[in-house]
């Protein structure tokens, strides 16, 4: 008889949680000094800005970002050389840390420059497995040469062709309004899954000087109605509402595209996030097999992240929905092409918020 033998082994079942990266941003664009060049700095709501960065554009978005923000708020600076290729910084940024969203803060003069960030940011889902959108800064107007027809010309056929679902185009009519969008954004107030059009959530903050055109005209909402039509966040107001507030987080994709909206492309780019790191997991692990209750148990597992997505909280009689709809029966397939192959399908269902309100009222002159 062989001799007695005890083996106890600790399984790593994966249960814990995935480290996330919403609401962290990285800031690239030209330096204002040359002592902050091809670095990448860390910073936070308590960062002093202006002791930190020289004045530059660049400073001007992040100082709107902090005050659109509000607590615990933290991103990632790359202050770009003269001549430095933004994607190589990029690139090397994501080698240290992980980003939500990459904020070009310098200003995309052409189809082809909003493409070029485009396609680089879609890329970086096979280079790193990454799912990271963008804001691009466009140009506002040119207060001495341009009016307000010849500024919603260009804008206009600078966008018409494209697609580019990634990218939130922000004309910068105020000097920092990429900052201001990427700050509301990144503010915990809300949820990843709310529009920045939201009004509950208050009237953005540090806005520069609104603008004039040549002929000293004022900026108006029938100017930012054309630019949002052709797909450029900007800000808005409402008569006899004070504040300014903003308007859709509009992508670049194509008409009838699911990701037309900021507010649709970011949970689904969370749940690929989570749902890539249990897929890794699973790798050569017989736990999933085709057997009918492997997939089921498989389905409970992938499905774990939509089922935190959407906890909703009720308060006082109202509820506060999460990011998306609870799943429902059917919602994961789990399909085996080949004996060593799976392909596994998914369905997140956001929540509907209107954007716009129709208030019918009849006057009742019968008597009583």
């Amino acid at each position: 008889m062989s001799l007695g033998k005890v083996q106890v082994n600790n399984l790593n079942q994966g249960q814990g949680d995935i480290a996330a990266i919403e609401r962290h941003f990285l800031f690239v664009g030209l330096a204002g000094a040359e002592s902050e060049e091809s670095q990448l700095f860390s910073i936070g709501a308590q960062t002093d800005l202006e002791a930190t960065f020289a004045d530059s554009p660049l400073r001007k978005q992040l100082i709107a970002a902090q005050l659109n923000a509000g607590q615990n708020w933290t991103a990632a600076v790359y202050p770009l050389a003269a001549g430095e290729d933004v994607f190589d910084a990029i690139t090397a940024a994501n080698e240290v840390q992980s980003f939500e969203m990459v904020v070009f803060c310098d200003i995309s003069a052409t189809a082809a420059e909003i493409t070029a960030k485009h396609d680089y940011l879609f890329g970086l889902q096979a280079s790193h497995g990454r799912f990271v959108s963008g804001i691009a800064a466009v140009a506002g107007i040119n207060e001495a040469t341009q009016t307000w027809a010849a500024f919603e010309a260009a804008l206009v056929a600078l966008q018409a062709g494209v697609a580019a679902h990634l990218i939130v185009p922000v004309p910068q009519l105020h000097g920092n309004n990429a900052g201001v969008l990427a700050g509301r954004l990144c503010n915990r107030g809300v949820s990843i899954a709310d529009s920045p059009m939201r009004v509950a959530t208050g009237a953005v903050m540090g806005l520069g000087v609104s603008p004039v055109d040549s002929a000293d005209k004022p900026l108006t909402l029938a100017t930012l109605e054309t630019l949002a039509n052709a797909r450029f966040s900007v800000p808005q107001w409402y008569p006899d509402l004070a504040g300014i507030y903003w308007g859709d987080g509009t992508t670049l994709d194509a008409a009838g595209g699911d990701y037309q909206y900021i507010e649709h492309l970011r949970p689904v780019h969370k749940a690929s996030r989570e749902v890539r790191i249990l897929a890794i997991r699973r790798i050569a692990d017989r736990a999933l097999n085709s057997t009918p209750a492997s997939i089921e148990l498989n389905k409970s597992y992938f499905m774990k992240p939509l089922r935190n997505m959407s906890k909703s909280s009720v308060i006082l009689g109202t509820q506060f929905p999460g990011e998306i709809q609870p799943p429902r029966e059917g919602d994961i397939k789990i399909v085996w092409t080949t004996n060593k192959a799976v392909t596994i399908y998914m369905v997140v269902r956001p929540y509907n918020s209107p954007k716009e309100i129709t208030v019918n009222i009849l006057l009742d002159l019968s008597s009583v």
